[in-house]
């Protein structure tokens, strides 16, 4: 019966190895963003390429909608929105859920910044942000020449983010 245990907690160790352990890497600052084309939740296409030369790119990859660390960061954001914008930096929340589920999300907490559909977590995997099947909480901050100025997982404080851009600004 011990033997029948072992084996068995063997078995599920195993299968917690190859669902939750490794997935790729994230980038590294400094490094050119891949570009990316991801509808948003209503149906409008994001490019980054879109935003070269012009703007600061924020991306908040994360795991669901409506889910407490989700909702605690993204409303945080909403909060320092402001913040953001008067370093001409546009702000997207990256998800492989759907449009409706982003929409019903963006309504219910008065988000002011779009929420990108990566069906297939293709962007999500070029970026280094899943593991197994799901998509770790992860930020980029990107310059107006593509380049990679903030990198970080987890739920770093926007300030963080944003003394970052002003590092790129100065």
């Amino acid at each position: 019966m011990k033997a029948i245990f072992l084996k068995a907690l063997h078995l599920l160790f195993l299968c917690f190895v190859v669902l939750f352990a490794g997935g790729n890497d994230m980038l590294k600052i400094g490094e050119k963003a891949p570009d990316f084309s991801l509808p948003d939740a209503e149906g409008d296409t994001v490019r980054l390429s879109d935003f070269a030369n012009k703007n600061f790119v924020v991306l908040f990859f994360y795991p669901g909608d409506e889910t407490p660390g989700c909702t605690k960061q993204l409303c945080a954001v909403r909060d320092d929105y402001a913040i953001f914008q008067a370093r001409n930096a546009v702000v997207f929340g990256v998800n492989p859920g759907n449009s409706a589920s982003h929409s019903k999300f963006i309504d219910r907490h008065k988000f002011q910044f779009p929420l990108l559909v990566d069906a297939g977590k293709k962007t999500a995997k070029a970026y280094g942000c899943v593991n197994g099947f799901l998509v770790k909480r992860t930020v980029y901050a990107i310059d107006p020449q593509r380049t990679i100025i903030y990198a970080k997982r987890g739920m770093p404080p926007n300030e963080e983010i944003v003394k970052a851009i002003d590092g790129k600004t100065e």
